[in-house]
């Protein structure tokens, strides 16, 4: 187009007022910088696609384990049996052991850095947790490490770690085998918050074992880091090793043992009436009682308890860890369960009389559930049973086993938050079966790895439960206000170092990943890369970085913004409108273009205060008509031959297209948009225009690429624009709304009105009791007589 055709244009609105928090951060940032210099170097064993390479390994850990619970004391009595396959390139000149009860003594570290408490207005329960904690005698008591011979093994106990020290390094690709006795006291779960414990119950006093964290287990030796021998201080969990497991409980003969594996003398231990349910259960594919609330309540109630004990034999395979629960008060139920087209598992639940109703209507059937969603999401579930058991601990997760802790009142009645909280927790904790049990992250590194991950597939498996579910976790908008306030650290810190645990490592995550399945890359995309990063670490150990490149690399979109953004800084979501201009294209058409800009000028100057109060004032010119010249009849915006004639020449010059575009009468809106909270993300727009009609209009977040701080947008539109909101479905986790709007909206809120309760002086309290006193010695003289 030739350069005369430079458009006038005309200014119609200006700008609105510009809102910031005073959130610190810098244009000059690249948020689009790509992630080489914060993620490893890909190499042979963790490709540059997220995917293992083929020098990709791992270790393993085979155990046979013999245990005898005494439930007399309350304690534990084992040794075992450790096969370990050193797959590694390197040699091995010690081994570590994880020696996780060592938690619970009272001298552990962990005890040693806790802050103290806020002591005013402390709970009876809280300060009974803080004696107990003090004085109970915890931790393993190691008897005697042996190798495969009986010869003693030299070791070193380091808080919540051993270090076998051996004779002879261990060569690659080669075993090992050494036995280990221990035994130790099994924590009060309910007067300390642990992963596993016991529950007594004073009414008929018996007790429910959650047993987790019980055996001394081998610490990973990874790729990525070697021995990860991190001390074990309550938050980051675990990273271990995959293996083969053989168990043998010993617990009284009365008691009922659930356990990660299958059981393998049922015979032995099941009774013929209860192997009968059992393989009607199996062929009826519906929920059936294998020991019936009436079979549990009778068994809890005997005056005297079993004092022979019987042995409960379970295997599993190519399993990361190994738990279990035992009591004479469980409720056994089972569900042989079509998950995926052709695929089936045993879900099953035990529960005392104490968890009913709830627990028999909502327990298997939420585990069943989660079978059938996680499935669809990920892969389908390779082990032969899930297991959901009722106790002390509240929500925690094993191999093919986990606890949860919701109940009913005394009387049966329940509220909706304690149903919603079951079927949450469950789902939630057997879903963990997926990460990180089977995709094997280090727990103790990255809480995030697994727990965002769980908490955003168990967002959608609630939602697959029923359409109104009040979730707490995995909507961008339930995040907004720990993404707004200051006390965060990123989601990429270490599990033992993060403030809010829940809000970073839980509802961050699973939020991020709902805000990248909806708005970013779109469900199809998303949840393909996801099955993908999750069928390509089965039974692997992936790292962030494998997740974020097979994410990346599954789905064609560069996503290196999006984790700076979400996972390496406390950024948040506030994008604001701060104006909105609307250009008109100028036609220099005299005869069009003048009486617009005189309307405009005229329509201004009649709003103007002060000429509205000088208009009654006499004038000179009005009284001596001599001072009138050329000028006070003159205005610049009539309409003149000349203007004609210079308007005639012009167009002359136009080609056809030019012209047409000249005679374009739409109108050209540009929205300027703010990045107040410093975390780029798409720009998702719902405007309303003058005939009732509206458009969506969705942004991606490259927008910002050139500019972090601030940008525009051009909307070309042959309707006027009488209303735009940003982020009008939720869907980017915007943490402050009223700066959303154009025109801008306002802020609505309600208060009360309270009525001040006028306080008893203390004259009016000693009356009062000196009348309650002499009532009740009324009261003792009417009955002596």
């Amino acid at each position: 187009m030739k350069n005369f055709f430079q458009l006038t244009i005309i200014l119609i609105f200006v700008n609105l007022i510009s809102v910031t928090n005073g959130q610190v951060y810098s244009y000059k940032e690249d948020p689009f910088k790509q992630l080489q210099e914060l993620l490893p170097s890909p190499n042979d064993n963790r490709l540059a696609s997220g995917a293992p390479g083929p020098g990709y390994w791992q270790q393993k850990a085979d155990y046979h384990i013999k245990v005898t619970l005494d439930d007399e004391k309350q304690r534990l009595i084992g040794s075992e049996t450790i096969n370990y396959r050193n797959n590694s390139p390197h040699q091995l000149n010690y081994l570590w052991v994880q020696l996780d009860q060592n938690r619970f003594d009272p001298k552990s570290e962990e005890l040693l850095i806790q802050e103290a408490p806020g002591l005013e207005g402390i709970s009876f329960g809280r300060l009974r947790s803080q004696l107990y904690r003090r004085s109970f005698k915890g931790g393993h008591q190691i008897k005697k490490v042996t190798d495969k011979k009986g010869n003693d093994i030299k070791y070193n106990i380091i808080g919540t770690m051993m270090r076998i020290d051996l004779e002879k390094p261990i060569p690659p690709k080669s075993n090992y085998i050494f036995n280990i006795d221990w035994e130790y006291n099994i924590i009060d779960a309910d007067l300390n918050r642990a992963r596993g414990g016991y529950e007594y119950f004073k009414e008929d006093k018996n007790y429910i074992y959650e047993i987790a964290q019980w055996f001394p287990r081998m610490a990973a030796y990874t790729d990525y880091t070697g021995w990860q021998n991190k001390q074990f201080l309550g938050s980051g969990e675990f990273t271990l090793e995959f293996g083969n497991y053989r168990v043998e409980i010993t617990a009284p003969n009365d008691h009922i043992v659930a356990a990660t594996g299958e059981l393998q003398n049922a015979k032995a231990v099941m009774s013929d009436t209860q192997i009968e349910r059992w393989n009607e259960a199996k062929r009826s594919g519906e929920i059936t009682f294998i020991v019936t609330p009436e079979e549990a309540k009778k068994n809890q109630s005997k005056k005297t308890k079993a004092t022979q004990l019987k042995t409960w034999v379970f295997e599993a395979d190519n399993v990361r860890d190994f738990a279990w629960a035992s009591s004479r008060k469980f409720i056994w139920d089972a569900k042989y369960h079509e998950f995926s087209k052709n695929k089936k598992a045993w879900a099953m639940s035990f529960y005392p009389n104490e968890a009913e109703p709830l627990w028999s209507k909502y327990s298997t059937e939420s585990v069943a559930h989660t079978l059938d969603v996680f499935s669809k999401f990920t892969f389908d579930y390779p082990y032969p049973v899930a297991i959901s058991v009722n106790g002390p601990v509240f929500g925690m997760e094993y191999p093919m086993i986990c606890f949860n802790g919701p109940r009913p009142e005394k009387d049966g009645t329940y509220s909706e938050s304690t149903k919603n909280a079951l079927i949450g927790v469950v789902i939630h904790e057997v879903g963990h079966n997926w990460f990180p049990m089977i995709v094997n992250s280090d727990e103790r590194q990255w809480t995030w790895m697994d727990e965002g991950l769980t908490t955003f597939l168990q967002f959608l498996a609630q939602a697959e439960w029923q359409q109104k579910w009040s979730s707490g976790r995995g909507k961008p908008k339930s995040i907004t206000g720990y993404m707004a306030s200051s006390k965060q650290r990123p989601i990429m810190t270490n599990s033992e170092s993060i403030h809010q645990f829940g809000s970073n490592a839980y509802s961050k995550p699973a939020a991020a990943l709902n805000v990248l399945r909806e708005t970013v890359m779109g469900r199809e995309l998303f949840d393909f890369a996801f099955k993908e990063y999750s069928r390509r670490w089965m039974f692997k150990r992936p790292e962030p970085a494998d997740f974020f490149r097979t994410m990346e690399d599954a789905s064609g979109k560069d996503l290196d913004w999006f984790w700076r953004g979400w996972f390496y800084t406390t950024y948040n979501v506030d994008i604001g409108i701060s104006s909105l201009r609307l250009y008109e294209i100028d036609t220099k058409n005299p005869d069009i273009e003048k009486p617009i800009q005189k309307n405009k000028r005229d329509e201004l100057n009649a709003k103007d205060l002060i000429d509205q109060r000088n208009q009654s004032i006499p004038k000179s010119v009005d009284r001596n008509k001599k001072l009138l010249d050329f000028y006070n009849k003159y205005d610049p915006l009539d309409i003149t031959e000349s203007d004609r004639r210079g308007y005639n020449d012009w167009i002359k010059g136009l080609d056809p297209e030019e012209l047409k575009l000249l005679s374009l009468r739409k109108k050209f809106y540009v929205v300027e948009f703010e990045n107040i909270g410093g975390l780029v993300s798409p720009i998702i727009l719902h405007v309303n225009y003058q005939d009732g009609k509206n458009e969506r209009i969705r942004i991606p977040a490259e927008i910002w690429r050139k500019n972090n701080g601030s940008v525009s947008k051009l909307i070309i539109s042959d309707k006027e624009i009488t209303q735009i909101e940003l982020d009008p479905l939720l869907e980017t986790a915007d943490t402050d709304r009223h700066n959303n709007f154009w025109p801008p909206k306002a802020i609505e809120s309600r208060f009360q009105i309270q009525k001040r309760k006028k306080s008893k002086n203390p004259m009016q309290k000693a009356k009062e009791e000196e009348d309650r006193l002499k009532k009740e010695n009324q009261k003792s003289s009417k009955s002596d007589e």
